[in-house]
């Protein structure tokens, strides 16, 4: 309780909690399940802060969230809709999106694992690690339910999964990239969308990944190595019209910063340090990204943009702002990833109630050949 009670602490704006966190337990001397318990302690006090009575010492805050969350999962109706709508969501979301009962209530459970195997080796990693559910819709995700460490896993050291939110692999289908294509992922960050890009490309074709942090493409390489992903190269991009290379590609992908509101339930304490004030200021760097990046899309190209929020400004006014100011891009209808049998759809929205993942918006277009 007491490193818990430490992190919480320490817990801010600028130094957000799983940051915090992750520093704490490195130096601490905790074995595996001890360390879970704090970070389980952690992210508890932040999903039920609501609740918590902040005059109360920390630790003592942190008994009532654990209680919180035992009550929640073995009797959830001895909460109300309003109680959870009030208290687990700040209030300035309702001035940006819908709040709905069945997404609050998801933001109080716990979040579950996802996996993404190699093509094809699904059933395969699920037999190896054991404890695995198959997702029914997206045909390489897994959830894993077990208790080991994925990590020292002999399957995670020969590349066979990566850890990745579902609906995260849900953006990579969206995407639909073939083998001998060139694709862009443009905000790559650690590489997960790029190395799910590179294996449904069947390591084919060129795929450029690119983030303003040079830490993060170490990362990737590290990853990517791991992984077996050699199609890709990687180079800094400060989101400015400089862009990194000259290529025209068949598709990019812009997954865009954002406010983050779709991993609240991931990540509880991000609901009491976001503020309007960044949803605003992020939705004008979307726009500006986005065009920056029309340059590098070729004709008959596609440009996919996602963002792991949900707030209006952030979705559909950056989408109609871009409707507007290329016209030269046609929007494309897409297939929902968890309900194939629906009529495309203009837009896609992904909420964790529905998908069991993040939340997560996303938009397409194609460029359409210049006029003579």
């Amino acid at each position: 309780m007491e490193i818990a009670a430490h992190v919480i602490k320490q817990s801010s704006r600028e130094h957000p909690a799983d940051a915090v966190l992750r520093g704490e337990l490195k130096n601490a001397r905790l074995s595996r399940a001890e360390a879970a318990d704090v970070s389980r302690a952690v992210f508890h006090f932040f999903r039920w802060r609501g609740w918590l009575d902040s005059t109360e010492p920390h630790v003592e805050n942190l008994k009532a969230a654990l209680e919180l969350a035992e009550s929640f999962s073995c009797n959830p109706l001895s909460f109300s809709d309003e109680e959870i709508k009030a208290c687990s969501i700040p209030e300035w979301a309702g001035q940006q999106m819908t709040v709905s009962s069945e997404w609050a209530w998801t933001l109080q459970a716990e979040p579950r694992l996802w996996l993404r195997a190699k093509r094809g080796g699904r059933e395969e990693l699920a037999a190896a690690l054991g404890d695995c559910v198959s997702s029914t819709h997206l045909s390489d995700a897994l959830e894993y339910r077990g208790k080991q460490d994925l990590f020292r896993t002999e399957a995670f050291s020969k590349g066979e999964f990566e850890i990745q939110d579902i609906a995260s692999q849900a953006v990579g289908l969206v995407c639909h990239p073939r083998p001998g294509e060139a694709w862009w992922d443009a905000c790559a960050g650690e590489g997960g969308k790029t190395l799910h890009l590179s294996d449904l490309m069947a390591n084919k074709g060129l795929l450029w990944a690119s983030d303003r942090a040079e830490w993060r493409l170490k990362k990737l390489k590290q990853r990517a190595g791991r992984a077996g992903a050699f199609n890709y190269r990687a180079a800094l991009w400060d989101g400015s019209a400089r862009l990194p290379t000259k290529t025209q590609f068949d598709g990019v992908l812009l997954d865009a910063p954002c406010s983050g509101v779709g991993t609240w339930q991931r990540n509880p304490h991000a609901r009491w340090t976001t503020t309007l004030e960044d949803v605003a200021e992020l939705a004008a760097v979307q726009k500006q990204l986005l065009a920056n990046a029309v340059a590098a899309v070729k004709p008959g190209g596609r440009l996919i943009y996602a963002v792991c929020t949900l707030t209006r400004a952030e979705t559909d006014e950056v989408a109609q702002a871009f409707d507007k100011q290329f016209p030269e891009f046609v929007s494309q209808k897409l297939p929902h990833p968890f309900a194939p049998e629906q009529p495309p759809f203009e837009r896609l929205w992904l909420w964790p109630q529905e998908t069991g993942g993040n939340g997560m918006f996303i938009a397409a277009w194609q460029r359409q050949p210049l006029k003579k």
